[in-house]
């Protein structure tokens, strides 16, 4: 269709234009391939180049043959004198002229010039649409049941609450990778394993690029005193104390699970082993540490981890959305 629609143009617009397009396209191709050293690229640079310096000759010859015309041969190959009827007589003070060749072509580079300027300067003069990612939302619509440990009064937080806590728009600089947005989002309303159900333990996920952050808030007894005590007989290593926003906290570390899951045929997966070392602090849901805790946790999947002063910026934004326990 571009085709037909191009060779109904007059020459000397049709022309010029193929001219002009294909030394653009050609350069273009030619500096894309050089940089990117993609020798499919020259090939089809070379091609739009000798494309072009083909109708460059056209174009040549067609104003050397209008400057110049040859007379007509006959049959046996003799040149013969064409007898032409007189031209008719212009009117008076009206003399006709004859088409510049060189007017057209450069009334045509010249249109089609403007119109690659404008479609050039087009996207910085108008206003862009916003493409930046936008972060994933904590809500996804449903609304489950909250289980029986949930239920008491006052009620626990929520891991949906969690997640908005969590999932701050300084996230990513917080932890020092500012360009990054959050690639997913998840919270659950779980229980505390071996509690037969009756600590309510929620938590929230995001996960960067880079790093992994989990919140989790744990509604049982213990104090953060008494998890100093069992940390010395778990699997955490160095623990260190100290006191954030008013409350008792502590650090740990402590390596994450790595499992894999095959989903094929056979359904089974592989061993569980050692995942990369994970950075948490542990904070008091109240001032007089009467049990109850909340864990900010970060891991990465390379095992590189944020210095201690991240994970306590982002405890002190975090902590106060998360209501003290009574």
């Amino acid at each position: 269709m571009l085709g037909f629609l191009i060779r109904l143009l007059p020459f000397w617009v049709r022309e010029p234009l193929l001219i002009v397009l294909g030394s653009v396209l050609g350069v273009r191709i030619m500096y894309l391939a050089v940089r990117d050293h993609d020798r499919i690229a020259a090939g089809l640079g070379t091609v739009f180049l000798v494309f072009t310096a083909v109708r460059v000759h056209v174009v040549v010859r067609a104003l050397r043959a209008r400057r110049h015309p040859s007379p007509t041969t006959s049959a046996d190959g003799d040149a013969v004198d064409v007898v032409t009827q007189p031209p008719a007589q212009p009117r008076a003070g009206t003399p006709e002229k004859e088409p510049n060749a060189w007017g057209q072509a450069a009334a045509a580079v010249a249109v089609f010039g403007a119109l690659a300027v404008a479609l050039w300067a087009a996207p910085r003069l108008m206003p862009s649409a916003d493409n930046t990612p936008q972060a994933p939302s904590c809500s996804d619509g449903s609304h489950a049941e909250l289980p029986k440990a949930y239920r008491d009064s006052p009620r626990p937080v929520t891991g949906e609450e969690l997640c908005e806590a969590l999932n701050r728009p300084d996230l990513a600089e917080l932890l020092g990778t500012p360009g990054e947005t959050a690639t997913s989002v998840s919270s659950t309303n779980n229980t505390a394993p071996l509690t037969a159900e009756k600590v309510a333990q929620p938590e929230a996920t995001v996960t960067f690029d880079t790093y992994t952050v989990n919140l989790s808030a744990t509604y049982n007894k213990l104090s953060i005193d008494q998890s100093v005590k069992l940390m010395k007989f778990g699997d955490e290593t160095d623990v260190r104390t100290l006191t954030v926003l008013g409350r008792p906290a502590v650090f740990s570390s402590a390596h994450t699970m790595k499992f894999e899951i095959d989903l094929g045929s056979s359904g089974s997966g592989g061993p569980v082993e050692q995942g990369p070392l994970a950075r948490s602090v542990s904070v008091a849901l109240d001032r007089d540490d009467r049990g109850g805790y909340c864990d900010v946790t970060v891991w990465s999947t390379s095992g590189t981890l944020p210095d201690d002063s991240v994970l306590l910026d982002i405890v002190e934004r975090v902590l106060p959305g998360i209501p003290e326990r009574p």
